[in-house]
């Protein structure tokens, strides 16, 4: 037989075996990636994610589940609590369970905006200052979550942008948007508090508020309301929605199914909005293993 011949069939089999074994231990790798445990801490853009129901079935899944999906070693815990600001959740963080994890996010803000509460300092943070603002409300959390786990990841996620919201069970709860301020004070400056303790602190943030691409013009794609001039609906984009009136006593819902853009209402994520949101945690969280 040409030894040429027996040479190559040789190599062959041995590039086989090579081949074999790097696929099973690839396998292998894959196979005993370590599980990990994440908490998210949020309010009710964070709650949604099991309750798809109260959106009216406007939403498919929120951003736990979406990240999840594109890193199933990964398993959520939902510590999403409707309509909080990190000040309540800092004066209930004992009796909410949190569990010990591997990886904590914490996504408020927004709440903490509409209610009036104070931004406070960066000096309400360094000397744990007390549930009076949100810096001092920051602090407490991110102790607690430190005595769960010292070694755990933590990621800070900023509110997003939000227009004019109008809850689509009860017109009558309904909030002005991020354009402008709220008892003196901006969302904005709110992202740019969760930005600066994320710097002191050296934690990763996932910047929603100006990084996303959420912004005014495609939060909504537009809000029907009533011309004052002919009393006809029209569609109104943004900013021109901003100065029409609307009355929830008497005017249809405002957010039809063909206004949705990245939020269904507009303050909380639709889809594409939740899209955004997972990609960019999912940047941030695939590093940890």
């Amino acid at each position: 037989m040409n030894l040429v011949y027996i040479a190559a069939t040789f190599n062959r089999h041995i590039m086989k075996r090579i081949l074999l074994v790097l696929a099973v231990f690839g396998g292998i790798t894959a196979f005993t990636q370590k599980e990990l445990t994440w908490v998210a801490i949020g309010d009710s853009i964070t709650y949604l994610n099991e309750h798809i129901e109260e959106t009216g079935d406007r939403i498919s899944k929120g951003y736990m589940t979406r990240v999840t999906e594109k890193l199933p070693y990964i398993r959520y815990v939902n510590q999403g609590h409707n309509g909080w600001t990190s000040g309540g959740i800092a004066s209930g963080i004992e009796k909410l369970g949190i569990v010990k994890a591997d990886i904590y996010t914490v996504f408020l803000g927004t709440n903490d905006w509409w209610s009036g509460r104070p931004i406070g300092t960066l000096e309400d943070y360094k000397h744990d200052a007390g549930n009076n603002t949100l810096f001092g409300s920051f602090r407490i959390i991110i102790n607690k979550l430190r005595s769960l786990n010292p070694d755990a990841k933590i990621i800070l996620i900023t509110p997003m942008q939000r227009g004019d919201f109008v809850y689509i069970r009860s017109m009558t709860n309904n909030a002005w948007g991020s354009y402008k301020e709220k008892n003196g004070q901006t969302l904005a400056a709110f992202a740019d508090a969760i930005n600066a303790i994320g710097k002191y602190e050296n934690i990763a943030v996932v910047d929603l508020y100006n990084k996303s691409g959420i912004t005014q013009k495609n939060i909504v794609n537009f809000k029907r309301l009533k011309d004052p001039q002919t009393g006809r609906y029209k569609n109104y984009s943004y900013p021109a929605y901003t100065h029409i009136p609307f009355n929830p006593a008497s005017d249809e819902y405002p957010y039809p199914a063909e206004s949705i853009n990245m939020t269904y209402d507009g303050l909380h994520p639709s889809d594409k909005g939740y899209a955004v949101i997972a990609k960019m945690l999912v940047k941030k969280m695939k590093k940890y293993k």
